[in-house]
């Protein structure tokens, strides 16, 4: 066994890069915003007649992943509920996030968990649908108050549950005599509307605001005011914002996945027991983010997916020849009869590799072969040094 008392010790004298690492994690609220004053301005002038006791708009915010959708929902209903708590306002601000697997199962349990925010305790199985959604509206139209209810990632939660839910939520003006209550949905997915009951779009939709992109100077400006509060000063040296701020706007202008960037390449540096974070450190960083995200998506994809990725694995071990969808389907044809599923058409398991491929973990081109239809090119899209852990995962989840 490895003695670790000296380890520790060094570890402790050893003076941190970090005076707040806070600051660096998606679920901090900033008290500045650079490059946001418009969309601050414009949800603040929606949300504004809460603070008369007026229900205010429902609210759409759409744009990529780390383009400031929640960070700046959360710092415009942070103030107004400050506001509200000097006046005494009884206005109630829930969030919840629709991506965890605890929220966004049923209908059911996204009543159940919304329960829990007012103080209401319902058994998360066990009762009708109807019966939680009466338990529920008693409970909250007990007294006057005004809600407005997030929704961050709500397409996880139509895709899960249905939009009858949203619809329901949307009735609940109607149906109570003390509560007023606003919904603000936020999406990465632009086309996420498309595809709702219309009725649920003509009741939700009422405001909608996209956020556009960070270019890589804006992230570089982000990265600065973070970096000020996070950092002990000198620790961060010359081109490392630089560096990362490039990182992230390559990866759709995603200030979140910058700010992960600085945070992880900071914990790297102090684990060598360097004084400082260098250029270096952003490059083993980005692999370590990469390999984590990778193996993260591989871990949670269904059976049908993990049987393609192994298929996919096999055969780029033996051959170093382009590889295409037939060469995969016939070794995932021998692997289903391996673990007794039935094997999905040759149709599907194309439908998944482009799967894969929007996932980053393989690039699959498609090819015309004129007569004989299409088919897709394979090539791995993740580091070498991956493998054999996303292998292992595989293997093991597929009891292989």
């Amino acid at each position: 066994m490895v003695e670790l008392n000296n380890f520790f010790n060094d570890y402790l004298d050893q003076e941190p890069l970090f005076k707040n690492k806070k600051v660096l994690q998606s679920n901090y609220t900033p008290s500045t915003i650079p490059h946001r004053d418009e969309h601050v301005k414009t949800i603040a002038g929606i949300l504004a007649p809460a603070l008369r006791m007026e229900k205010p708009s429902n609210l759409f915010l759409y744009g990529k992943t780390g383009t400031g959708k929640t960070v700046i929902s959360k710092y415009v209903t942070s103030q107004i509920l400050q506001i509200a708590s000097e006046k005494k306002l009884p206005i109630e601000i829930i969030y919840l996030n629709c991506k965890l697997k605890r929220v966004a199962d049923t209908e059911y349990r996204i009543i159940s968990q919304l329960a829990k925010e007012f103080g209401l305790d319902i058994p998360p199985t066990g009762l009708p649908t109807d019966e939680v959604y009466k338990i529920f509206l008693r409970h909250i139209d007990a007294e006057k108050k005004l809600i407005i209810l997030v929704l961050d990632e709500i397409d996880q939660l139509i895709k899960k549950a249905g939009d009858e839910i949203l619809y329901n939520l949307t009735r609940i003006n109607f149906e109570l005599k003390n509560i007023e209550l606003s919904i603000i949905g936020i999406s990465n997915d632009l086309l996420f509307m498309d595809n709702i009951d219309p009725r649920v779009k003509s009741s939700l939709s009422e405001e909608e605001l996209v956020f556009s992109p960070y270019n890589a100077l804006q992230i570089q400006d982000i990265l600065k005011e973070r970096a000020k509060i996070a950092f002990r000063e000198g620790v961060v040296r010359e081109g490392v914002i630089e560096k990362c701020a490039a990182y992230a706007a390559r990866e759709h202008g995603d200030a979140r996945r910058a700010l992960e960037l600085l945070r992880v390449s900071g914990e790297l540096a102090e684990r060598k027991g360097k004084k400082y974070i260098g250029i270096e450190d952003i490059d083993d960083a980005e692999e370590k983010i990469e390999r984590d995200r990778v193996l993260d998506v591989v871990h949670t994809q269904p059976k049908q997916f993990q049987l393609t990725l192994l298929s996919i694995l096999d055969v780029s071990d033996v051959s170093d020849e382009p590889i295409f969808t037939g060469d995969i389907y016939e070794v995932y044809k021998s692997f289903c009869s391996k673990v007794g599923l039935k094997p999905l058409t040759q149709r599907r398991i194309s439908d998944i590799i482009a799967e894969l491929d929007m996932l980053g973990i393989i690039n699959a081109r498609v090819i015309s072969k004129g007569r004989y239809g299409r088919t897709r090119e394979i090539k791995l899209g993740i580091p070498s040094s991956t493998i054999p852990n996303i292998r292992n995962i595989l293997k093991e989840g597929l009891n292989l």
